[in-house]
């Protein structure tokens, strides 16, 4: 009975997997055509910017054919002309940062270390797990409390799986505040705390949560293959299990977690600085 649940669960996971394989394939050819627009949305704000530039030196400069007040309106409208286009090319950058990381996500050769900007590849990956979690549960919203060590080096990873392993703790995240937020009184505050520095020789990657909690039993099991709390359909029983492979195995650090029945819980990832 067991061997025959256990083959049930792996022909599910396998068409799983080819859904996932195809929808990869399809992710990668529209994040490619998303970013070439995006370029040009890029070069024509800083092309714009550095005409609004020029025209201000030629109103400087013809300053006396123009009235006081005329010379006020003007200088107001190319100020707000620059702060569009700086906004404008802000969010420009970081839409092809999330468009590149996907792509590095859905394609990275497979076990390339590279070195990588820690703290700029986890903010990504908890703001992506955020909408995502937005765009699939209707009303769900938390309060993100990041600290970002400034001044970090960058380690060498592989970013693809790394990013991969944050996605993992973060939907759990999401996912056991969001419940927690539909169980409990109004007074709830529904908050998850990111926090990446150093730690002695090694990377500090820290993502606590005041969600419902593990019982002893799920502490027990989290990491073993098909194990999940999750409704049918909404979760696989693979994600901490892939989660401490990645962080274990192929980058030799530790995963670690505490947490308390009814008042959450605390993933921390620890990566050698070097590998």
């Amino acid at each position: 009975m067991q061997n025959e649940k256990t083959k049930e669960a792996l022909e599910a996971q396998v068409k799983r997997m080819e859904k996932l394989a195809s929808l990869g394939t399809l992710v990668a050819g529209i994040t490619h055509e998303i970013q070439n627009p995006l370029n040009f949305v890029i070069n024509f704000s800083k092309m714009s910017k550095k005409m609004v530039d020029d025209i201000a030196d030629i109103i400087a400069d013809n300053e006396q054919a123009f009235n006081a007040d005329d010379k006020e309106e003007l200088d107001d409208m190319l100020d707000d002309l620059k702060s569009n286009m700086e906004k404008i090319d802000e969010h420009g950058e970081r839409a092809i940062s999330i468009v590149r990381n996907i792509l590095l996500y859905s394609r990275g050769k497979q076990d390339a270390r590279i070195p990588t900007d820690i703290p700029k590849t986890v903010k990504e990956y908890v703001w992506l797990a955020y909408h995502s979690m937005r765009a699939n549960f209707k009303g769900f919203n938390v309060t993100i409390e990041e600290h970002y060590a400034e001044g970090m080096p960058l380690v060498e990873v592989v970013p693809q799986d790394l990013c991969r392993a944050v996605l993992n703790v973060m939907n759990n995240a999401c996912y056991t505040v969001w419940k927690k937020q539909n169980n409990q009184t109004d007074d709830y505050k529904p908050t998850i705390t990111v926090s990446v520095a150093i730690a002695g020789e090694q990377l500090s990657i820290e993502i606590a949560d005041n969600g419902e909690g593990m019982s002893p039993e799920v502490q027990q099991h989290i990491y073993e293959d098909f194990f999940t709390t999750k409704p049918e359909g909404e979760g696989t029983g693979l994600g901490m299990a892939l989660t401490r492979d990645i962080i274990v195995n192929k980058h030799h650090g530790s995963i670690n977690f505490t947490s308390k029945e009814g008042e959450g819980t605390t993933f921390t990832i620890l990566l050698p600085l070097k590998p």
